[in-house]
């Protein structure tokens, strides 16, 4: 999806470059605002389920919701926070082409790093599963199956988002999709940095599984 026909002349080069880099500016915006929306954190507190924020790992995700004990409403956040990624480059795709990786990278900062919660947001596997459908469906396709083989192994979420995002940039260079190849590096660097927390609990043998709420 990523991908603009590229200008000729002098003139159009650096018109072109004008326009991608204030529609980059642009795209972030609306990317990271999209991101930013807590889906978590409003359908937990809509439905009577509390605030998130105090239970578990803080985290405003799916993975804490479940914690909650709310199936559903743990199922309705990960489809919001992969569709407002989805969405984010979508709408870059149409009204800012050549600006969907940067709109994606703003949409997980967003999610990851929401203004309106100072700062304190999600881990940002979700929102970047959406991003990556947008942007090139068969690398999601690959890395939906890696996180799928790895939770069923380990049953440890953690450990099945970060194979899972790791995967995603290599399976995009395997399958010749190499224009996004940075976009899920950058991606996949905002998701490792949120999960430091995790990766401590991992090495000290202390990550909770999938069902537990501690």
């Amino acid at each position: 999806m990523i991908g603009t026909q590229l200008p000729d002349s002098y003139y159009d080069v650096a018109h072109y470059h004008y326009v991608i880099a204030h529609g980059g500016i642009i795209a972030f915006v609306v990317g990271y605002l999209l991101g930013s929306i807590p889906f978590g954190l409003i359908l937990t507190r809509l439905f009577g389920a509390g605030d998130i924020r105090a239970i578990g790992s803080g985290s405003i995700g799916a993975t804490n919701v479940l914690r909650t004990g709310r199936k559903d409403l743990a199922a309705a956040t990960v489809l919001l926070d992969a569709g407002k990624g989805l969405l984010a480059v979508m709408i870059a795709a149409h009204w800012l082409p050549a600006a969907e990786g940067v709109s994606a990278i703003g949409a997980v900062f967003g999610h990851c790093f929401p203004i309106w919660l100072r700062f304190k947001g999600g881990k940002g596997f979700a929102t970047a599963a959406g991003v990556c459908l947008a942007l090139a469906w068969p690398v999601m396709f690959v890395g939906a199956l890696v996180w799928g083989a790895v939770l069923a192994a380990s049953r440890i979420s953690s450990v099945s988002s970060l194979s899972a995002i790791l995967a995603a940039p290599v399976a995009a260079w395997a399958l010749g999709k190499y224009a996004v190849v940075p976009v899920l590096v950058v991606i996949a660097a905002i998701v490792i940095w949120k999960h430091r927390a995790n990766i401590a609990r991992l090495r000290a043998g202390t990550e909770p599984r999938i069902g537990q709420k501690g």
